[in-house]
């Protein structure tokens, strides 16, 4: 655990894959076409509470919902990156607007498509019900699966290994 507390205290940028990570991986889809998402309400709070201790947060999703778009607003996410099925040209391009090294940012992903991006990253994190090979390529994993708390804990482990765990949630 000593190794995953030191990588996550080097953490800059936070990057989340939505569908599986932010949710639960189900997709609703009406008649009319309209996709509908649920989003666990403390995985929010926990976004918003690390992003107030300046570490920055992105989504990187293959699918393209204005649901998602809707969500990160409502959180103060501006880095969204919606309809990449390859993650990397995005990844790249916050790495480097934001001056960056790969050791600065953690990435939280559940299926195939993540893996480019995980083994890139100081800190790999999976959520607990990721495929198999995800897992795998995981440095740490979730209890929690995906849309029903993991990014909490993410959350929550990335401001107690910068310290700052105690003093956020002293306000309360």
């Amino acid at each position: 655990m000593q190794d995953i507390q030191e990588r996550a205290a080097r953490i800059r940028l936070v990057i989340f894959d939505v569908d599986g990570v932010l949710t639960d991986g189900s997709l609703f889809l009406g008649d009319d076409g309209q996709e509908y998402k649920a989003f666990h309400s403390r995985d929010g709070l926990g976004m918003t509470l690390l992003q107030d201790t300046g570490v920055q947060l992105a989504v990187i999703t293959g699918r393209t919902s204005q649901v998602v778009r809707s969500r990160m607003e409502s959180l103060g996410i501006s880095n969204v990156y919606q309809g990449y099925q390859d993650k990397l040209p995005p990844y790249e391009e916050l790495k480097a607007r934001l001056s960056l090294t790969n050791e600065m940012v953690a990435y939280v992903g559940d299926d195939l498509v993540d893996l480019p991006v995980m083994r890139r990253v100081g800190l790999a994190i999976a959520v607990s019900d990721a495929h198999p090979r995800v897992r795998q390529h995981a440095h740490w994993h979730t209890r929690a699966g995906g849309g029903r708390g993991a990014a909490r804990e993410v959350c929550e482990l990335i401001l107690d290994a910068q310290g700052n765990l105690e003093r956020v949630m002293a306000q309360f």
